[in-house]
């Protein structure tokens, strides 16, 4: 999927760089390296970027990374991510060790204080049709899936499933356009991100609602009490109501009302940004062109990692 003419056009490959660690970490069992460092999530995450490099040759790709395991979001919201509790200690020091590998290997990496690798996603996706390239973000979170763009310029591929996922694509598996995703969590919640959305709203309900309703600010307020006939009161709201295939719709309408602000507010943690004070890279500073030899040598020498080496196909020497 590489672009045909990357000078006039180029495809930058986006990685959401803790998505793989954790993936690996998950999918192999304990290692430890020659040095005594734990890492499995670090040689499964090697081999991905070093897989990844040889099958699609890309021409630009950069790799983000969380800085922290909190950003911004908890300060407005000390729940977001609570649930996932303390990282594992066999893990901790695989984090280092994989933004280590990912420079060796010769891919740009971006991380920044307060922010997660989606903002910088988002982020770089804007500079990306900024410079009239395309992107292909790789991950397997939901939330990302705003980022593609109706024009095709933005998709997200999960490597795992080798399912690329554009505006029909997303339109397919959550029903609901790439710019509703945040309305649409605000609706359902995020588990994983441990923010609540609408008691009694699931994914079916909140496609329907978004199908009449283009974002949770439109859907009409209610004249007062919260009952289930003044929030589908005002202008036009009973009207647009009796278009949402829902079954129940009176009593979604109220718990809407009920629960309004905290579906705005999960709309808003789960919105990623599309700048970040501090980045400013330019298109060439993204640009792929292979292994450091000098630094990926010694590196895969210290890990005893003797045959890795041997899967690089690309050289910057």
């Amino acid at each position: 999927m590489t672009s045909k003419n990357p000078e006039a056009e180029p495809l930058v490959h986006l990685f959401d760089g803790h998505v793989y660690i954790f993936r690996a970490y998950h999918s192999l069992p304990p290692m430890t390296a020659d040095d005594g460092t734990p890492c499995n999530a670090a040689y499964g995450f090697a081999n991905t970027l070093i897989r990844y490099a040889a099958d699609e040759a890309p021409s630009h790709a950069a790799i983000c990374f969380d800085a922290a395991m909190t950003s911004f979001r908890n300060a407005i919201e000390p729940g977001y991510k609570a649930q996932r509790g303390e990282t594992p200690d066999d893990l901790e020091p695989q984090f280092d060790l994989c933004r280590e590998i990912a420079e060796a290997l010769g891919f740009a990496v971006f991380e920044q204080d307060d922010y997660e690798a989606d903002d910088l996603i988002g982020a770089l996706c804007e500079d990306v049709i900024r410079w009239q390239g395309r992107a292909r973000v790789l991950t397997t979170d939901k939330d990302l899936c705003q980022l593609v763009r109706e024009d095709g310029r933005v998709v997200v591929h999960d490597l795992a499933k080798e399912k690329t996922f554009d505006a029909d694509g997303v339109r397919a598996k959550f029903g609901v356009s790439p710019a509703q995703i945040p309305d649409y969590l605000g609706l359902v919640g995020d588990v994983i991100d441990n923010l609540p959305g609408v008691p009694g709203i699931g994914a079916k309900s909140a496609a329907a609602i978004l199908r009449v309703f283009e974002s949770i600010e439109a859907i009409p307020v209610g004249s007062g009490g919260g009952a289930a006939a003044s929030a589908v009161s005002g202008p036009g709201g009973a009207e647009a109501w009796a278009r949402v295939e829902v079954r129940g719709a009176a009593k979604i309408a109220q718990k809407l009302e009920a629960h309004r602000e905290r579906a705005l507010a999960t709309k808003s943690l789960a919105t990623v940004l599309r700048a970040v004070p501090g980045m400013a890279p330019r298109l060439p500073d993204l640009a792929y062109r292979g292994a450091h030899r000098e630094r990926a040598l010694p590196l895969f020498d210290r890990l005893g990692w003797n045959r890795i080496r041997d899967r690089i196909v690309r050289w910057r020497d």
